[in-house]
């Protein structure tokens, strides 16, 4: 399918969606079938959040990512030579990084606490680590000043590591400029203006090694955070988010950058899940309501509120993208989600394979317009839009304050057993939920629902204080969300409810409860 073609379909569902909202309202009165309670407004922006993200700037974007690409080649097995000029490979990266994020720290009065996750990654047959391996992940924590939710966390990161054509190679440079010197970027200009603020929940800002050897780096940081207890809610991985900007040819139907979309994937059913969990999900029609998911759905929500419209009318906006990853491919979020956590990829709209993963060099050859010409090949600074990347940044930046301003997500959130005439059955539905721990004792819910073939939420009804809540609409007919909310409007993602008594029904089990 065209890319372009397919961009502009999902733009034009995203709006029939909003559209649906308010025109069915306005015909209720008249039907009998089930109506919606009110439309899905666009929340209010918090001002500090709104000032800060104003503060990223293309020019620092520029900045961070020059100086990774003067490293020439960070391959993560260069951590292992000893024949590398002063200055260069990926140990001189981590320095540096870990100096920037501590010089943005001594700007807030210590209020970061800068930390390496150093360890050695043992050889492994068939594996691209070929010998034993130094890796380092550079994070700094941005500790929550509420002693009750400071347990929180929320967690942005990039790969700082490159590769070109051999994946083993550490000598020959490697700029990785876009792949993924601007996911970096991201995390580093995230916590630079994010510092400023103070936050009720705990921000972490990372960046990891070993992405192109097999995902080593994060593999290790989310078990090392599953160990350590952390309360992770939700992992932003940046990763090639570039804007690589070479012109399309409109007229040879090639299409170029979408400078205003950022594709943001995320699993559909959590990877740790069992085969009896998958015939729950399967039982309940909750096979795009991970907790991943409504991570991805928040995000939109939060691009709504601070992103406003560019150059050419729309806003910089997330385009939710239904799967873990691209087509066959994976990345850093992936180690988190495999130990549980919810976790997202941002990459950019369009991808440029001739400037990723590739040795430095021109060639002759056909274009993909069918045409000859002279191919440039490798990751340089010059493809890189970092206006895009800075765009990109804000999204994240805003999505990661939302998140550790609001509230936790509810607990335990049911459908109750009801009595009602004929067993579990009726045209109602009735919701209760838990507060998260430490919630503020102003905090609110919200109940969210879509139809079962919307991408994102359409319709809400608040709560207020209270801890369950009735409406006139079946569950056969939408999904349900329960959300929390601050006196502020910071809203938590959203938790999807499943009956008290879980039942599952397989196409070759018998059904059963639990």
């Amino acid at each position: 399918m065209d890319l372009v073609a397919d961009h502009n379909r999902r733009k034009r569902v995203g709006r029939a969606v909003w559209l649906m909202a308010a025109v069915t309202a306005g015909a209720a009165c008249a039907a009998t079938a089930q109506q919606p309670i009110g439309g899905l407004p666009v929340a209010k922006a918090d001002p500090k959040i709104a000032a800060a993200i104003a503060k990223i700037s293309p020019d620092n974007v520029k900045a961070d990512i020059a100086k990774l690409v003067t490293f020439k080649n960070r391959s993560t097995l260069s951590s292992m030579d000893t024949d590398l000029p002063e200055g260069t490979g990926v140990t001189a990266a981590a320095d540096w990084i870990y100096s920037e994020y501590q010089r943005i720290s001594d700007e807030c009065g210590g209020c970061l606490e800068v930390k390496r996750d150093d360890f050695i990654e043992p050889a492994v047959a068939g594996s691209r680590i070929t010998k034993d391996t130094r890796l380092q992940n550079i994070y700094a924590v941005l500790k929550g000043t509420d002693p009750a939710q400071a347990n929180r966390r929320v967690l942005v990161t990039g790969h700082y590591d490159s590769r070109n054509s051999d994946v083993s190679n550490t000598h020959d440079d490697a700029p990785g400029a876009n792949d993924d010197a601007s996911g970096v970027a991201v995390s580093i200009e995230s916590a630079r203006v994010l510092s400023k603020l103070k936050f009720p929940a705990t921000i972490v800002f990372v960046a990891v090694a070993g992405e192109e050897q097999g995902l080593n780096g994060s593999r290790h940081l989310a078990k090392l955070a599953k160990s350590e207890g952390w309360d992770l809610e939700a992992v932003l991985n940046n990763d090639i988010v570039g804007g690589d900007n070479t012109p399309g040819n409109k007229a040879e139907g090639v299409p170029g950058q979408d400078t205003h979309a950022v594709r943001v994937f995320s699993e559909g059913v959590p990877s740790p899940a069992t085969l009896q969990d998958l015939h729950t999900i399967q039982t309940y029609g909750y096979e795009s309501d991970s907790p991943s998911r409504e991570v991805a759905r928040a995000i939109a929500e939060v691009s709504r509120t601070y992103m406003k419209p560019l150059a050419g009318g729309s806003p910089f906006h997330p385009v939710l993208e239904f799967r873990r990853d691209r087509f066959g491919r994976g990345g850093d979020h992936s180690s988190f989600n495999a130990e549980g956590f919810a976790a997202v990829r941002f990459t950019e709209w369009r991808e440029n394979f001739n400037h990723q993963h590739q040795d430095l060099r021109t060639e002759t050859g056909q274009l993909p317009d069918g045409k000859d010409g002279t191919v440039e090949f490798g990751d340089y600074l010059k493809f890189v839009d970092t206006s895009y990347t800075a765009n990109v940044a804000r999204v994240n930046a805003a999505s990661l304050a939302t998140f550790a301003s609001a509230p936790g997500e509810p607990t335990n959130v049911v459908f109750p057993e009801v009595k009602i005439t004929n067993g579990f059955n009726d045209n109602f539905s009735v919701i209760s939920w838990q507060a998260p721990a430490g919630a503020p004792a102003d905090t609110t819910y919200e109940v969210v629902w879509r139809p079962t073939d919307a991408p994102t939420w359409t319709n809400v009804k608040s709560a207020g204080s209270a801890l369950t809540l009735k409406l006139d609409i079946s569950k056969d007919n939408v999904v349900f969300g329960v959300r929390s909310v601050d006196a502020a409007g910071h809203r938590s993602p959203a938790v999807v409810p499943y009956p008290v008594r879980r039942a599952t029904m397989s196409p070759s089990a018998p059904r059963k409860t639990k």
